[in-house]
């Protein structure tokens, strides 16, 4: 896993069964299941990984009330973006890991409580 900043942590994998034994590899560490999330590169297929792994999606509380709007008129990789940077990350990171998705990897983050 990488570490990119000191509240979220990312870690891309290659398909579903990979991202739910991250998902419990990071339960079973210091990560709280609210702070897990996993991200698809579609609607359907990562709420079918998060139902899986007992894994959260990038919602309205991440978000925020005016993203998740927007979100209703962008593109789904505009809306990756969004949702990724929502999280912590940089315009850069969401770029890269928006690509990987593209490419039917998952991605899992953790995001340490405050």
């Amino acid at each position: 896993m990488k570490a990119t900043n000191s509240k979220a942590y990312a870690k891309l994998v290659e398909n579903g069964i990979q991202a739910v034994e991250t998902v419990n590899e990071l339960r079973n560490s210091d990560y709280l299941a609210k702070d897990i999330f996993v991200l698809a590169h579609s609607e359907d297929r990562t709420d079918r990984i998060a139902d899986k792994a007992n894994a959260k999606e990038i919602g309205l509380k991440e978000e925020g009330v005016i993203d998740s709007i927007a979100n209703l008129f962008r593109s789904r990789g505009d809306e990756l973006r969004a949702k990724i940077v929502s999280i912590g990350f940089t315009e850069t990171e969401a770029e890269y890991y928006e690509r990987e998705l593209d490419k039917g990897k998952v991605l899992v983050i953790a995001v340490r409580s405050v």
